[in-house]
């Protein structure tokens, strides 16, 4: 039996056990139909042309993974950043793991999407939001149609999160391997302002497929300022898929880095829905061995006097495989549209490649748009004048790569993150500066 077989008659056992009296029954009934009818996409897709999911999907994964695990904080400490103070939603193998977590009552709407799903005090939201900037592609109606648990996060009007919110996702490896579906609601309102870091972490070598979805809602004023640090064991593949829909005068930013992984495919767009937005995606990836990685990022400026900024870094060695797929719509009425987009890689191996695609589709007149790539290799005279000064070739190689690195990370605002994220980048390019794996 093919996975896509074996999730198709799982649905019904998943019925089974959720109300299907409840408002989402016919939404996920239609998401079952789509994946059916679709199937996992293919390199026949023109946006998959670069990614084939077939080395991942041979494995024999349990789809309701068993809940039988006994890890402990020690188990995972050093996965957490402990220089900050911060909210913490944590699962295990797809089960909220309460004694790991770390919520509050002080003025916020945080809880499980079990709970928003069932509860009649949510339904007003749910039916207001769920699934509703979500694509309605196969991965995507995938997970909606086993949407569970995972993190429903809703921010009152004017209320200025004080301490960012920590979503963890950790597989045991109990099973020989597991099909994970988290799903996300996060709906800031009004004047509103959180920051949040996200992560997908697996504990063994067991492989784990993770197909997450995660729909964000800025409105009018709102900022939210969203961290993904991807650097998992590279027996573990993520399908990231993140929506993100802005109305008037808010600011969003999501900083992804891509460092762990044997597949990792981020599929993240951005809605403009009224003026004087402010967009930003930006990301690094440092990977190698036969690793991928693939960015699939869409901006739509629908209304006027908006800005976007996409800037992505990639370093690839040894047989390691990059896509950037990279598209700015800007819409008729979308006048005195300032959007910007690069990528720029560097290939360190002769065996790894880059494949990346930048597009604009402007139908406004009057706007400012610009979009290009590079690729190549270290600058020689610049490693030339680093050894002259007597610093070793190795650490010469780090330097520039940290320098070819660093406007991605000058943007990131939370400074126990920036600290985390460099220490990583550091170990990836075998620099000891004293961090644990992390």
């Amino acid at each position: 039996m093919s996975l896509k077989e074996k999730l198709v008659s799982s649905f019904m056992a998943f019925e089974d056990t959720v109300d299907v009296h409840s408002s989402i029954h016919d939404i996920r009934t239609e998401a079952i139909k789509t994946f059916e009818a679709e199937g996992f996409p293919s390199k026949r897709l023109e946006d998959w042309k670069y990614t084939s999911l077939n080395s991942i999907l041979k494995h024999d994964y349990s789809v309701f993974p068993k809940h039988e695990n006994d890890i402990e904080f020690k188990d995972v400490k050093k996965y957490f950043i402990h220089e900050i103070d911060a909210y913490k939603i944590i699962f295990i193998d797809g089960k909220y793991a309460s004694h790991l977590s770390q919520t509050t009552h002080d003025g916020l709407d945080v809880c499980l999407m079990s709970a928003a799903l069932t509860k009649p005090k949510y339904k007003m939201v749910i039916d207001k939001y769920f699934n509703t900037i979500a694509a309605k592609n196969s991965l995507s109606s995938l997970n909606t149609a086993f949407s569970y648990e995972g993190a429903y996060i809703n921010i009152p009007k004017n209320k200025v999160v004080e301490k960012p919110i920590q979503i963890i996702h950790f597989s045991t490896g109990n099973e020989a391997a597991v099909m994970l579906q988290p799903r996300n609601l996060i709906v800031v309102n009004e004047n509103a302002h959180v920051q949040i870091i996200e992560r997908h972490q697996s504990l063994t070598d067991n492989p784990v497929l993770t197909n997450s979805v995660t729909e964000i809602f800025t409105n009018k004023r709102a900022i939210v300022d969203y961290y993904k640090i991807q650097n998992d064991r590279q027996t573990a593949s993520l399908i990231d898929n993140t929506f993100v829909n802005q109305k008037q005068e808010s600011l969003a930013k999501v900083h992804t880095f891509s460092f762990g992984g044997k597949l990792i495919r981020n599929n993240l767009e951005f809605y403009q829905n009224g003026e004087r937005i402010d967009s930003t995606m930006k990301g690094i990836t440092i990977i190698g061995d036969k690793q991928h990685v693939d960015h699939n990022t869409l901006v739509h400026h629908i209304e006027p006097n908006c800005e976007s900024h996409q800037d992505y870094k990639g370093i690839f060695d040894d047989s390691a495989t990059g896509v950037f797929n990279g598209k700015v719509v800007v819409e008729k009425l979308a006048q005195k549209t300032n959007a910007f987009q690069a990528n720029n890689n560097i290939l360190i191996s002769d065996k790894a490649s880059i494949n990346t695609k930048p597009q604009l589709e402007i139908f406004a007149d009057d706007v400012k748009c610009s979009h290009g790539c590079t690729i190549g290799q270290l600058d020689e005279s610049a490693m030339f004048y680093l050894r002259s000064r007597g610093i070793p070739e190795k650490e010469a190689r780090a330097l520039l790569m940290f320098a070819f690195s660093n406007n991605v990370m000058d943007s990131v605002k939370i400074p126990e993150v920036k600290n985390r994220i460099t220490k990583i980048i550091a170990k990836k390019l075998g620099v000891n500066i004293g961090f644990d794996d992390l």
